[in-house]
């Protein structure tokens, strides 16, 4: 990671946007402290100085403190404007994006910090965008020294480091998991900023632009060890946790998968399959999203439809998403839970002439995912870079949060803020 002195640790860009107020926040709950005893000298960047005032002032007045304004810096900067992204890059060690969609808004941000030497998180759920970084900078990034880490909130973060906390915890080698992300919520029911609609609405419509892009990369498989893990039908019922699924349409397949390519690549370890769900409850709840879904997939096949979809969010999905987002009230009542299942081989089996006979069973808990607990992983991914530095790749570049922290102590940091990683059960069979 490059070492030259920069004016700030940490610089939280888009801290005026509906989730840069939540990572503000845990920014300055944090309370980080440098080397020394002296305090992590921070700023927050934007386009509106008085906006960026305004969000320090409320995060004061949540934290109970009589002003931020002594301890952290402002700054100017607009992602149409390169020249004032260069020049937050040039004063920050570690960049925190909050700037989205990212596909629209993102990459003007990684340039910046790559051409300037920062290092840059973000807490995209954008596969297109993700992969497409990784492609343009990851040579550069290397070349500068810097860490350009993609998805580092609830996306992917719990999903990534689940599944090297899982075969971290096997006996044994792990070849293939399962995971289920549950969310609880109160009386008021879930609500999502409608910014997370929108990276949805414009991801699907392009997705043929991210099959093109996997294609020209012609990667080379990576290996099938054991069994070929078999997708489950589009609507399934899972007698463990007694709920029906679907599969999960976020980053996580993505990231997990780029993470186990780069661990078998790099640190020569078995590859882990995976395969992503999300419970939704009874057949209600299934016919409910059945008719959604269809809707979403209708409308966002042409641009009329998807400005009715961006236009209208609580319409059409049924209420879940906001231009608003949730309140106070729905955020302190929700929480996640998600239950990884996996299986491999006992230490001694052989993958080509036995079936698994090892099962494991892990949970990552937490508070409300999109912005108590996506905040607290962008936050301590952030201080993982400028804490664990000797435990990060040797070089820099993009990558997954699980290929630049699987050596750290991001687990242990997560844990500490209310995101715990726990095994359930584990067992030959």
């Amino acid at each position: 990671m490059a070492t030259k002195w920069r004016p700030y640790h940490l610089v939280v860009f888009g801290a005026s946007g509906f989730t840069g107020q939540f990572v503000t926040e845990e920014v300055a709950r944090e309370q980080a402290v440098a080397q020394g005893g002296s305090l992590l000298p921070w700023a927050v960047a934007g386009r509106s100085r008085e906006k960026l005032q305004q969000v320090l002032e409320r995060a004061a007045l949540k934290l109970g403190r009589p002003t931020l304004s002594s301890e952290v810096e402002i700054i100017v900067c607009d992602v149409s404007n390169p020249a004032s992204l260069d020049e937050m890059a040039k004063q920050a060690t570690v960049v925190l994006n909050c700037v989205g969609p990212y596909q629209f808004y993102g990459e003007p941000v990684v340039k910046a910090c790559v051409e300037n030497g920062a290092s840059c998180v973000d807490i995209c759920g954008e596969p297109q965008f993700l992969e497409l970084m990784h492609w343009k900078y990851h040579e550069k990034a290397a070349e500068k020294g810097v860490y350009i880490i993609g998805s580092s909130g609830f996306d992917s973060i719990p999903a990534d480091l689940g599944v090297i906390y899982m075969s971290n915890k096997i006996n044994g080698t792990l070849t293939a998991v399962e995971s289920f992300l549950t969310i609880h919520s109160g009386p008021e029911g879930p609500c999502i900023h409608d910014t997370t609609w929108k990276s949805a609405v414009y991801g699907f419509a392009n997705r043929r632009n991210l099959t093109k892009l996997r294609k020209q990369a012609n990667l080379k498989p990576v290996p099938i060890v054991g069994p070929k893990l078999k997708r489950r039908w589009l609507v399934s019922y899972c007698r463990e946790l007694g709920s029906y699924s679907i599969p999960f349409v976020g980053s996580d397949v993505s990231v997990v998968k780029r993470t186990q390519r780069y661990l078998h690549e790099n640190l020569e370890q078995s590859p882990v399959q995976y395969a992503a769900y999300v419970t939704v409850g009874g057949l209600s709840s299934v016919v409910k999203l059945m008719f959604a879904g269809l809707f979403f997939l209708f409308f966002v096949k042409f641009g009329i439809g998807r400005q009715l979809l961006i236009k209208f969010p609580w319409l059409f999905s049924f209420g879940y998403f906001s231009k608003h987002g949730p309140t106070q009230k729905q955020m302190d009542a929700s929480s996640f839970t998600m239950t990884f299942f996996g299986q491999g081989y006992s230490q001694g089996s052989s993958p080509d002439t036995s079936k698994p006979n090892v099962r494991i069973c892990t949970q990552v808990k937490g508070p409300e995912a999109g912005y108590v607990a996506t905040p607290i992983a962008m936050v301590q991914a952030a201080m993982t870079l400028l804490n664990d530095a000797s435990d990060l790749p040797k070089a820099g570049g993009v990558f997954t949060p699980g290929a630049a922290f699987c050596r750290t102590k991001l687990i242990d940091r997560l844990h500490q803020r209310g995101i715990e990683f726990s095994v359930i059960s584990s067992s030959e069979v």
